[in-house]
């Protein structure tokens, strides 16, 4: 299945706004959009309601919907936001194309911690998932997921060779909406340093947390070992009333 209308509509006008395509800041308006796209107005809403959540865009009541200079000017990484968590829809580095190389998979029982974390029963079993993330063939993160396979049965090696979050939501219609990270650094190991390609003084940055099913099911525990380079991230705080 091809990905969500509104996805393509972001992941365009991203593009189009990393080229300079919108010199004076503005875009389009819904309906300009929803003719260009040739999709219903509702696609252009959420789409620009999820990249307004993300701090990419505002909108200014009366004159319309503008980017952020931020944006522009930061240079973040990653950014989790929106409907879609994953890691593949959540990096980015310009034009360079993204991979994945499969390290690891196999089916465990999970640490008293693991089941602690993922709500299970002392006879579950989850999958342990290593890969290493990539930017055109340059590795910049080691991430290790474990999942219930009760949660997600039948899953495959060619489905954790791209984006299991994007399979989840266009093959079983459920989206992984929330979670809770821990964003810190440590001294890199031998492993981090042979992967990364990091020196032996060079520390590695760490995300590590729980990722959740939109009906609050813990899908996933996932740490992600990054080389420092990568650890550039943006958040858009939203304050919705006063004291």
């Amino acid at each position: 299945m091809a990905d969500l209308v509104y996805q393509t509509i972001i992941a365009d006008l991203k593009k189009a706004i990393n080229a300079g395509a919108y010199p004076s800041m503005k875009l389009p308006d819904e309906r300009t959009l929803t003719e260009h796209y040739q999709v219903s107005r509702s696609s252009v809403k959420r789409a620009l309601n999820v990249m307004a959540n993300q701090g990419i865009i505002f909108k200014k009541r009366g004159s319309g919907t503008f980017i952020n200079p931020l944006y522009l000017k930061s240079g973040s990484f990653f950014n989790y936001s929106g409907s879609n968590l994953g890691v593949t829809d959540s990096f980015k580095a310009g034009d360079r194309k993204p991979g994945i190389k499969l390290l690891d998979f196999q089916v465990i029982k999970p640490s008293a911690e693991l089941q602690r974390d993922l709500f299970l029963e002392p006879d579950d079993f989850v999958y342990e998932i290593k890969r290493l993330r990539l930017f055109d063939d340059e590795p910049f993160m080691i991430e290790t997921g474990f999942i219930p396979i009760k949660i997600m049965p039948g899953l495959t090696e060619k489905i954790i060779s791209g984006s299991i979050f994007n399979y989840l939501e266009t093959e079983k219609n459920q989206e992984v909406t929330r979670a809770f990270l821990s964003i810190f650094a440590e001294p890199s190991t031998q492993d981090d340093q042979d992967q990364l390609q990091l020196k032996p003084t060079e520390p590695v940055g760490i995300m590590e947390g729980i990722f959740f099913l939109d009906d609050g099911t813990p899908f996933e525990f996932s740490t992600m070992r990054l080389h420092y380079q990568y650890m550039k991230y943006n958040t858009f705080v939203s304050v919705s009333g006063r004291e």
